[in-house]
């Protein structure tokens, strides 16, 4: 049974921004546990092993297996009954996106070099800065937006899973789309941050948040690739 309480939006000026604080901080915590894991896969020689078993089966398998991650660490985030709990689910969020990201990585290292990779983490970082001061300047609500993008993704699926089974690049133009398409993702969960998480959601927030910044920068990554 779900006893989160009323919306933070709801709360006073100082319970807000004890929850926004919490939100970024564990926002924080995830890109740290991200980069560290990365870190240490490339640095202990796991990284080539990786990339190379996960793009020896079907992208379509990842895809499923990223997919029933996301979910279960979403319902754990989600669960107002531990502590313990939420903090599995943004674990095994971060874990599987720092999986599902070697072989991108090990790719970008191999062919342009890790300039091209710090150079995409400034960007989403900068660009999810920007994003995340359009929302807090404004004070709007982009929850209208979560209809488009529940829409797009079951395209932006469909399209993936067309890609795989015919065999055809999505291409540079897939790219920035998705690059569009994950910062209204970004702007839509701010703006959920600000005004539909209950106080207790931290987690869950932050958790959302990160899935968002974590793919912005897969395609930042990735387009900067396809110029070099």
């Amino acid at each position: 049974m779900n006893t989160y309480s009323s919306p933070v939006a709801h709360s006073s000026a100082a319970d807000r921004a004890s929850f926004i604080r919490k939100t970024y901080f564990h926002v924080m915590l995830a890109i740290l546990a991200f980069t560290g894991i990365e870190v240490f896969l490339f640095q202990s020689g796991l990284a080539p092993v990786i990339a190379s078993a996960i793009m020896s089966v079907s992208w379509l398998l990842v895809i499923v297996g990223i997919m029933l991650c996301s979910w279960i660490a979403t319902r754990l985030a989600s669960s107002a009954k531990s502590a313990a709990v939420q903090y599995a689910g943004l674990g095994l969020l971060v874990f599987a996106y720092a999986i599902m990201f070697v072989p991108l990585l090990y790719i970008v290292e191999q062919t342009s070099g890790g300039g091209t990779i710090e150079s995409a983490a400034i960007a989403t970082l900068a660009g999810t800065a920007g994003l995340t001061a359009i929302v807090f300047a404004t004070g709007a609500d982009f929850s209208w937006l979560g209809k488009f993008l529940a829409i797009g993704a079951i395209g932006i699926l469909a399209l993936i899973v067309c890609s795989v089974l015919f065999g055809f690049s999505l291409g540079v133009l897939f790219s920035v789309g998705m690059i569009v398409f994950t910062c209204a993702a970004i702007l839509y969960d701010t703006s959920n941050i600000l005004h539909h998480y209950s106080e207790d959601q931290y987690v869950a927030a932050a958790l959302q948040l990160f899935a968002s910044v974590a793919m912005l920068f897969w395609y930042v990554l990735s387009f900067l690739n396809s110029r070099d």
